[in-house]
């Protein structure tokens, strides 16, 4: 078990004392992917998934994860729950902020998806995309795009810039946010691109606010 204060790298990954740990069974929406609100307008439904765990975590310090797995990145697959015992995972699906991911909970939390969809709560309140199906289309879409249509700059394609700033924090920032084209890179200090947003959070870079 590990146990300590968590820091958010994103909706459903977290950090503690230099482990990335990954809930188990659930998904949330990835950093920069955009959900319809009940009024059809955009917004980055993962960033705000992220901002919601952060201060649900804050609440309740230090947060516990019990092992279940390694992923294919690395990271410690795990079961986490608050100081007070109230379980991470169920919190975030009671409240429309991450899916069960049947493939991997085997529906452990189909129950409390139904009824925040019931309710049409969080992303429910309006229309979004799965986030492992979201990934895919991603992913497909990259590899579909003729090379004369990615940007110029890169390390070998990779786009994701990983930037350390002024205070030592690890951030990664993804084609198309706020501070992207202004983000210079500097291996020699210790930054880096990426060619996915599991890569960088793998590596222990946490995605940009906007």
């Amino acid at each position: 078990m590990l146990t300590g204060k968590a820091s958010v790298v994103d909706g459903d990954t977290i950090e503690i004392r230099g482990e990335s740990i990954r809930f188990n069974g659930i998904d949330a929406p990835e950093s920069t992917q955009l959900c319809l609100d009940a009024k059809g307008k955009q917004y980055r439904c993962g960033s705000a998934t992220a901002k919601a765990l952060a201060a649900f975590l804050e609440k309740s310090s230090p947060t516990s994860c019990d092992f279940v797995d390694r992923d294919r990145y690395g990271r410690y697959v795990g079961n986490c729950w608050r100081a007070d015992g109230t379980s991470v995972q169920e919190w975030l699906v009671a409240h429309g902020l991450a899916l069960d991911w049947e493939r991997y909970s085997g529906g452990a939390y189909a129950k409390l998806q139904q009824k925040a969809r019931s309710q049409k709560s969080g992303m429910w309140s309006g229309t979004f995309e799965n986030p492992w199906e979201w990934r895919a289309n991603k992913q497909t879409s990259a590899v579909a795009a003729p090379i004369a249509q990615l940007p110029a700059e890169g390390n070998g394609g990779c786009l994701i810039k990983g930037n350390v700033s002024a205070k030592g924090e690890r951030i990664y920032h993804v084609p198309g946010q706020e501070h992207y084209s202004r983000t210079a890179i500097s291996e020699s200090k210790g930054e880096r691109w990426f060619c996915t947003e599991g890569e960088a959070a793998s590596a222990g870079w946490r995605p940009a606010a906007r």
